[in-house]
């Protein structure tokens, strides 16, 4: 019944010679972190500090997968019924991408806590030849750690790029042992959100779009004046559309449409895929689209334009 409980799992990112290893053995050294419990430490990569078992303050049992074709449920599942174990810890191998583990964890299986861990002096390097796995690690991560970092160097272009990523995570650069730095970076929006009417420039749809869904009541009953296309069609009612842009987050794999839904009685007068520019009024409500309350747009005008440039949308 025991192994049948909910499993915390806590999630350890990054490439080899980032840093997870010696994390995780300090972790594990440290009596405070067990409390008695005991540990199942998945391994997914040989790193270059081995693990000095001896010194667990507590029960690990450490098992190693070699290959990402070996990440499957049922491989999971049978190590997990070897042993009796209150949590799981993933040193997970950089080259991978982590909805491998996600699709694959035993259901009784729950990410607790994602860190992952860069090299700051590998960073921009790894970061321009191998931009999805960076951002994949970067996504989900409640903790963002740049090891090596220079003092004095400048931290907004890492920063920059664990926000186009993620907007909650925490950032920390480690200067050397017990010497780290909490990032403090306020990130400034490129418009007016304060105004009763915000108009939206081509260039900040992305962090507009982004924004108005993580805080939408800060929108709620406030006037939008930007630029967009039109999808109609579906389970949409009369007057209702698709109002939005191409978004690209990471690369071309990941570009998708977003979109808000839009009321307008004369949408019918322009066609699927219409560039328009709109000004409307936001109304926080529950839209059966979203399946949950969300921003909608009510229209007071709406006008055919030129095509944004660039097209697609980025941040």
């Amino acid at each position: 019944v025991r192994n049948m409980r909910e499993k915390p799992v806590y999630l350890f990112t990054g490439f080899l010679g980032s840093g997870k290893s010696t994390f995780i053995q300090d972790t594990l050294e440290t009596p405070e972190f067990g409390e008695g419990a005991s540990t199942l430490l998945l391994v997914c990569e040989s790193g270059e500090v081995p693990y000095d078992e001896n010194k667990f303050t507590d029960k690990v049992y450490v098992e190693r997968i070699e290959k990402e074709t070996d990440l499957t449920e049922a491989k999971l599942n049978g190590i997990a019924s070897r042993y009796v174990f209150d949590r799981v810890m993933v040193e997970y191998n950089g080259m991978w991408m982590t909805q491998t583990l996600f699709e694959n964890m035993p259901r009784n299986w729950l990410i607790a806590q994602e860190m992952t861990f860069f090299d700051a002096t590998m960073f921009d390097l790894y970061n321009k030849n191998m931009r999805q796995l960076c951002f994949n690690k970067i996504q989900n991560a409640e903790l963002v750690v740049f090891n090596r970092f220079q003092k004095g160097a400048d931290k907004m272009p890492f920063h920059k790029e664990v926000r186009v990523a993620n907007r909650r995570s925490q950032i920390v650069y480690e200067f050397g042992p017990h010497d780290i730095e909490v990032d403090d970076i306020v990130d400034e929006l490129p418009f007016d959100k304060k105004a009763s009417t915000i108009e939206i420039a081509d260039d900040m749809y992305a962090d507009w779009y982004r924004d108005i869904n993580e805080n939408q009541e800060e929108y709620n009953n406030k006037t939008l004046i930007l630029k967009g296309r039109v999808v109609k069609g579906g389970d949409m009612k009369q007057g209702e559309f698709g109002f939005g842009r191409h978004l690209m987050t990471c690369c071309v794999e990941d570009m998708q449409f977003a979109a808000l839904m839009s009321i307008y009685d004369r949408i019918d007068e322009f066609k699927n895929g219409a560039w328009i520019q709109v000004k409307a009024k936001v109304r926080v409500e529950y839209v059966e689209a979203y399946g949950e309350k969300g921003p909608v747009l009510y229209c007071k005008s709406v006008e055919a334009c030129e095509p944004c440039n660039p097209e697609v949308a980025t941040f």
